[in-house]
């Protein structure tokens, strides 16, 4: 029976436009009928994946995602002095092991989608890479076995990976994230702005020299993440230390680091104002339904928190409770701890 760890949060964002769409506006969905800010899932992965505090936590247990394996391989022989038609044909045969190879001219060396490599897989390339170098010859079939299952990356079985052309190397997402959104009505705001010419003359050049919009929102998201332990563990080949050192890393990083985007016009380093956590071998369930009704009033944040947690009584007093134990920081009113929190989800 799969053990999980559920993860409710409620994060005041000023005025920003941390992650946009298309046409450079924030995010948006509708909501109970209702425009709300959102910040996709993607996103936030991605931020929590790049952290400080994920890479310091996780060092030397973190995979690299990328296309250009194969160009890595080509400039490594190149500069080991193997000719440029050989590191090209190498180093192809190479990332070839991990997806299928662009065909345009000047990119044959590029995987067609990002792959996530683990750090046990970049050794196996760099002795391989290493080895055919002294040799001076092509690698063989049976050293073209780099893929591998039993890796220690814990980005690869926090979030997972698909390898469409090698599928047995497939690793399912330990990890589930729902899309962050407003719990409060959204409606577009632009920032106009303008920019002066240090050098310009203020008697013959009176205008700017620049003139542009920005779009913007403020609110209080709501995220729900669900971490299945039990999934974790065994894509980290059981090493529980490792498990419980990526489930505080995803904890810290996930309530105290914000998506970069916009931070220089708007400053939206933020972090939670509320954090709940369920631990339990119950099937999961997502609270989203507290805020079809979007929230309103002069105190939204202490609003968000009474409805998050009186939908969750309502929801238990009907199915009985989904979580064996649990643990609450509140930073509005000054309960609970940010270090206990972390312990009691890694613990």
């Amino acid at each position: 029976m799969s053990e999980f760890i559920q993860i409710h949060s409620l994060t005041a964002y000023p005025p920003s436009n941390v992650n946009r769409d298309d046409m450079g506006r924030p995010k948006s969905a509708i909501i109970g009928g209702v425009p709300r800010l959102r910040i996709s899932s993607q996103c936030l992965k991605r931020t929590w994946r790049i952290s400080d505090v994920f890479q310091s936590t996780l060092s030397g247990n973190i995979g690299t995602r990328t296309k250009l394996l194969g160009v890595e391989v080509f400039n490594q022989l190149k500069k080991n002095g193997i000719s440029e038609t050989k590191a090209k044909e190498w180093a192809q045969s190479i990332a070839g092991v991990f997806g299928k190879l662009k065909t345009e001219k000047d990119a044959e060396m590029e995987i067609e989608q990002l792959v996530h490599v683990s750090p046990q897989e970049r050794e196996s390339i760099t002795l391989l890479t290493d080895k055919i170098t002294k040799e001076n010859r092509a690698p063989i079939e049976e050293e073209l076995s780099l893929l591998r299952k039993d890796i220690q990356a814990a980005d690869i079985a926090l979030f997972g990976r698909m390898l469409a052309s090698s599928p047995e190397h497939n690793m399912d997402a330990a990890v589930q994230v729902s899309h962050a959104f407003s719990v409060s009505g959204y409606s577009d705001e632009d920032d106009y702005f303008t920019a002066v010419d240090d050098l310009g003359s203020i008697k013959s050049d009176k205008g700017s020299a620049h003139i542009g919009e920005a779009g913007f929102g403020s609110g209080i998201f709501y995220l729900y993440t669900c971490i299945n332990k039990s999934l974790l563990l065994e894509n980290l080949q059981n090493d529980m230390n490792l498990s419980n050192r990526s489930i505080k890393a995803l904890g810290e990083a996930m309530l105290t680091i914000a998506p970069s985007g916009k931070q220089n016009s708007f400053a939206s380093r933020v972090r939670a104002s509320f954090a709940l956590a369920e631990k339990g071998t119950q099937q999961p369930r997502s609270m989203v339904a507290a805020f079809f009704k979007p929230i309103s009033g002069e105190d939204q944040i202490l609003s968000a928190i009474k409805t998050l947690i009186d939908q969750r009584a309502k929801m238990d007093k009907v199915y009985g409770k989904s979580y064996s134990s649990e643990y609450c920081f509140n930073a509005q009113e000054g309960t609970g701890s940010f270090d206990d929190f972390i312990n009691f989800i890694a613990g």
